[in-house]
């Protein structure tokens, strides 16, 4: 593929030319691979793909990131805190601590969010808030005639569910699965199409359940999504849900059962019935059974060393 013959600037400038030049260097190839990023550099600037904007569904479009320092042991788990416009991440490390701010630009400025930020990080700040700016969607086609676009160049779900290396994880497995010889079969590219967009999906409905099933009433951020119309593929499983509790994961769906019972119940979104199947269960048995499981859950946890412990001893390997 030949990338396009783009001129110089309005002001003809040398170094602008020069730009432009190196960017735009061609290169022969069979089946080229953009890893661009957001920028989408062949998927987009070139081959003009387009893209899906869902940010009707999902309308965060910022971000503000932020290192501090440990102030604790750390816990073994990321937490993530709602606020009036978006939701607060905070990721304990080895030698720091991950922080960052989620918003909808809609209903919060830059500069709130970053007060908000400051006003809710544990520990001093080790560099100053750096704003990112995105649009959660995918694009029209992910591989388009012989560029396959992974990572951020394919598409974003925002990061709530942290589910960027999956979505570049399977897409290399499924081109792998599907790699073309010197011809380019359309069919076998429209299969990598077909699913690379029903996994971005799966993601995107479990993404906007935590924004549909809220309950806070305390600002109007959190009013709107939970008022608003979602995807049916999304609507189908919450009735399901709703009935008798039911769950049924999809064909590489990476949320399993226990997944969306967690973000259901959590949230207070509770079955109109139970699943009749339970009938058949002797409620002795079960209870024991479940004893057990707990009993010895505690058992090995006891037997453990605490996170912090382990990172300790993970960083003297490394």
């Amino acid at each position: 593929m030949n990338a396009p013959d783009r001129g110089p600037s309005a002001d003809g400038s040398i170094a602008e030319r020069e730009r432009l030049d190196l960017v735009f260097t061609r290169i022969a190839g069979d089946l080229f691979l953009d890893c661009s990023g957001l920028r989408g550099l062949l998927i987009e600037e070139a081959l003009e793909t387009g893209g899906e904007d869902w940010s009707h569904w999902l309308p965060m479009d910022s971000a503000l990131a932020v290192p501090t320092i440990n102030t604790v042991a750390p816990a073994p788990f990321t937490r993530s805190t709602a606020h009036a416009a978006g939701w607060q991440w905070r990721i304990p490390l080895q030698h720091r601590t991950g922080n960052g701010h989620v918003f909808c630009s809609a209903h919060i400025d830059a500069d709130q969010a970053e007060r908000t930020l400051r006003e809710n990080v544990e520990g001093d700040l080790l560099a100053d808030p750096r704003l990112l700016r995105f649009t959660t969607g995918i694009r029209r086609q992910t591989w388009n005639h012989n560029v396959v676009s992974l990572g951020l160049a394919s598409g974003f779900i925002e990061p709530l569910e942290s589910t960027s290396i999956h979505l570049i994880r399977h897409g290399v497995l499924r081109l792998i699965g599907l790699f073309p010889d010197r011809k380019i079969n359309p069919t076998e590219r429209e299969e990598y199409n077909r699913n690379l967009r029903s996994i971005f999906e799966f993601v995107r409905d479990f993404v906007i359940l935590h924004y549909k099933a809220n309950q806070r009433e305390d600002s109007a951020f959190w009013r709107q999504v939970a008022a608003m119309s979602v995807p049916e593929t999304r609507q189908h499983r919450m009735d399901l849900w709703q009935a008798h509790g039911r769950v049924f994961p999809k064909d590489a769906d990476m949320f399993n059962i226990p997944g969306w019972v967690a973000v259901m119940l959590g949230q207070n979104v509770t079955p109109d019935s139970y699943d009749p199947v339970a009938d058949a269960l002797v409620e002795k048995q079960h209870t024991a059974a479940l004893a057990d499981m707990r009993a010895r859950y505690a058992e090995t946890a006891a037997r453990l060393p605490s996170h912090e412990t382990y990172l300790q001893k993970v960083g003297a390997w490394a």
